[in-house]
């Protein structure tokens, strides 16, 4: 028994000889000819499986105690790139080292393996080489220290910034420049100590297979880093040029090209028989190309709002940008982030209308040109919509926009080229070979063919819903035109007329053609009241020129009142003889408060010749036959409210030609006073002038609306009179039937509604469970 326990303990000792392992040491002088002999005893022993387990255990108990925690201590954390990147280089080739010296115990224990029956994984994987391996990177990655990324990204910080900047190759330089790949003068350079480090580590790691566990996501986070960098420096405030190219050349040339020499041990192109190798190169770079698409469309779109002012000269960024949506999910986020960006740089008070009206314009035709399917540009400019319908001068920014001179008028361009348009073009069938479905975010209510087709003047006339409103407001700005310019340009306003009448239609227009054929009956019935002998005589101390006016086609004009002098009403009723003399049945209904008048004012030597308001004229003239008046006085001879009497005075206070004596009395200033005052006042006339041209003779469209508003009312009382009471949808439709042919005149049920409401605030109605009656007597 005795010598049984004696013969044990020497095969267990030679099996401790050929595995120093199970006494946690690596080094033994076990020759491969000794190994043969312990290998017999194992396999005569029949156990084998026994010792390579233990064997694992032991080799297990190795790493964790010595081998991992050697490699993590050297994971200083620095903020030295230089350290950061020897420390790692260390810490890898002690790692190296270690499991070199394992190679021995390993190739024995591969023996024995194949010994064992039981045919058993070694932690997962079929040969004990791949086995120890995993084990190796299981134990190293339950260890990680909390800050070991530090260390890693130094290292690859310091390669990169060699390889992107390689110019240690040149030696030509002078020895006083600094080399950009090490920042070493030429003389110190370590460019290619880098180099040889940087593949040397990279090796030892993919033998290790520990590159892709230990670096993998380091790598990816550092790169990503990279390029935005380099996105940001190439990109930033260009817009006029696209930069993906040169973007995908450089992720090619520069970084895929630096990842594949860290996959291949320095060589540029992985070997075709390594899969392994091919695989994670190809993986890595769709993880970089999606990244380098994510982070240049996430620029773009922080800067999409000034891309879109400065359209279509940043057309390149706009195509950039279509090309990168379609590779990356940021759809929803383009959406937000303009969105957002529209409503706090243009919709607030301190921006003008016209500013919003071409900033909304660019964004029409860049999101169209980013979108063709039009439902980004839907979802964007909602609230601007919403916005610019709320802005009570918006309609007529947009009709004046239309109607501008210049290369500068967008719409007006837009106004020309829909006209250019031929049938053929606006007829043409749809290429179904090129249909694309609308995208998943599309509104399904609304019709994609009708989204594609609208263009921007048809954009501009839905935010109201009515292009009544549009060419109601250009018939008033068309008539502030022709009654505040001395010399009417018809030709102009018919060619724009025309243009109009092709986008809105002939039935719109015909009031504004009537408007125009005011004036050029004007200038001959004017010519002709001229040569009338009776009228001729009146003429010798001031002459007139009227213009005569269609007053159903004309828009209203501002209720003011004005008493002209005698000699003016004399003058304008023997112009209205000769003319009812002209027309037979026609008579003219003066508008005293509307034209120009042209004065000369003699003040001593110097003469004034001035073109004035005939309010102006009015007040100048009163002081002709008297020197001095009080306001009060003014305000019985002429009719004219007291405010606006002293708002005028100031016209003529500014020239030098009347003073205040005192509060509300006014005197003429003769003599040398006169010219004094007025040698200083050339730029204060032309702004006074340049104001008073500016205000609109015609009511405020707002006060026309309530005015044709009105004219519904007595059919609704009519209406409630005879049905007692009715709902608001009863009473819009019974309107509809006796609405007249006006611009304008048409009632939406939303205007209805609020005409209603005011009613009933003015207990002109009584509204009861959503009936509305007239309230009882």
């Amino acid at each position: 028994m005795a010598s049984k326990r004696e013969e044990l303990e020497i095969y267990w000792n030679k099996i401790n000889y050929a595995y120093p392992i199970l006494n946690d040491t690596l080094f033994t002088d076990c020759s491969d000819a000794e190994y043969e002999d312990i290998q017999q005893i194992i396999v005569g022993l029949g156990v084998q499986i026994k010792i390579r387990d233990l064997i694992l255990v032991h080799t297990e108990k190795y790493f964790r105690q010595h081998v991992a925690s050697s490699f993590w201590s050297k994971f200083i954390k620095t903020d030295e790139e230089v350290k950061g990147f020897q420390l790692f280089k260390s810490a890898v080739n002690d790692l190296y080292e270690a499991m070199a010296s394992f190679s021995p115990m390993i190739t024995r224990l591969t023996i024995l393996n194949n010994s064992c029956c039981d045919n058993k994984p070694i932690y997962g994987e079929r040969d004990v080489m791949s086995g120890i391996k995993q084990l190796l990177r299981a134990t190293l990655l339950s260890q990680l220290p909390l800050d070991f990324q530090v260390i890693i990204n130094h290292f690859y910080k310091v390669s990169f910034n060699v390889f992107d900047n390689a110019e240690y190759e040149n030696s030509d330089m002078g020895e006083d420049v600094m080399c950009s790949g090490c920042w070493n003068e030429y003389s110190d350079c370590n460019c290619s100590y880098i180099v040889k480090v940087f593949h040397d580590t990279n090796r030892k790691l993919v033998e290790l297979t520990l590159l892709e566990r230990l670096t993998g996501q380091v790598l990816t986070n550092f790169i990503q880093q990279r390029i935005e960098l380099h996105i940001q420096k190439l990109c930033t405030g260009t817009f006029d040029v696209s930069h993906i190219s040169f973007l995908e050349n450089w992720l090619d040339t520069t970084v895929m090209s630096w990842l594949t020499r860290i996959y291949c041990a320095g060589s540029s192109k992985p070997h075709r028989v390594d899969k392994d190798i091919q695989n994670a190169v190809s993986k890595f770079k769709q993880k970089l190309s999606y990244s380098l698409y994510h982070i240049y469309t996430k620029l773009r779109i922080d800067q999409l709002f000034n891309i879109i002012i400065v359209y279509p000269d940043s057309q390149p960024a706009v195509d950039d940008i279509k090309l990168c949506l379609d590779k990356t999910d940021l759809r929803a986020t383009l959406c937000k982030k303009l969105q957002n960006a529209l409503e706090t740089r243009l919709l607030h008070p301190g921006v003008n209308t016209p500013d919003i009206l071409t900033a909304y314009i660019s964004a029409i035709r860049a999101l169209r040109h980013l979108d063709p399917s039009g439902v980004i540009l839907e979802t964007v400019t909602k609230p601007v919509r919403n916005y610019l319908r709320n802005r009570e001068d918006t309609v007529r920014s947009v009709v004046s926009s239309l109607t501008e001179e210049g290369a500068g008028s967008e719409l007006a361009e837009e106004l020309a080229k829909f006209a250019a348009e031929t049938d053929d073009e606006l007829e043409k069938e749809e290429d179904w070979d090129n249909w694309m479905p609308d995208p998943k975010d599309a509104d399904p209510k609304v019709n994609g063919n009708d989204r594609k087709a609208n263009d921007i003047i048809s954009m501009l006339v839905n935010v109201y819903g009515s292009k009544e409103l549009f060419v109601n407001e250009y018939r008033t700005l068309l008539a502030d035109r022709l009654l505040a310019q001395s010399v009417i340009n018809t030709e102009k306003e018919i060619r724009y007329l025309e243009l109009l009448k092709l986008r809105f239609g002939e039935s719109q227009l015909h009031f504004c053609e009537v408007m125009l054929k005011d004036v050029s009956d004007s200038k001959r019935i004017n010519a002709l009241i001229q040569q009338d002998k009776n009228f001729e005589s009146l003429n010798n101390k001031f002459s007139s020129n009227a213009m005569i006016l269609s007053a159903q086609f004309w828009p209203p004009f501002k209720d003011e009142s004005l008493e002209l002098p005698d000699e003016i009403k004399q003058h304008f009723e023997a112009y209205t003889k000769s003319y009812e003399a002209l027309k037979g049945n026609r008579t003219l209904n003066w508008k005293p408060h509307l034209g120009n008048v042209n004065i000369e004012i003699e003040i001593g030597e110097k003469k004034l010749d001035l073109t004035v308001s005939p309010f102006n004229a009015t007040l100048i003239m009163h002081f002709q036959t008297k020197p001095e008046w009080s306001l009060e006085e003014l305000h019985q001879i002429m009719k004219v409210p007291l405010i606006i009497l002293r708002r005028k005075i100031t016209y003529w206070q500014s020239l030098g030609i009347i003073s205040e004596k005192s509060t509300d009395n006014y005197v003429l200033v003769e003599g040398s006073d006169g010219n004094k005052s007025s040698c200083s006042t050339n730029q204060v006339q032309e702004m006074i002038c340049e104001d008073e041209e500016s205000e609109s003779v015609m009511a405020s469209a707002h006060d026309q609306r309530e005015g044709e508003l009105q004219v519904f009312w007595s059919y609704i009382v009519g209406m409630l009179t005879n049905l007692d009471s009715l709902p608001l949808e009863r009473i819009h439709q019974m309107l509809k039937m006796f609405a007249s042919q006006a611009p304008g005149t048409e009632c939406s049920l939303q205007e209805l509604r609020q005409f209603l409401d005011t009613k009933v605030r003015t207990h002109q109605l009584v509204l009861q469970a959503g009936m509305y009656k007239l309230p009882k007597t």
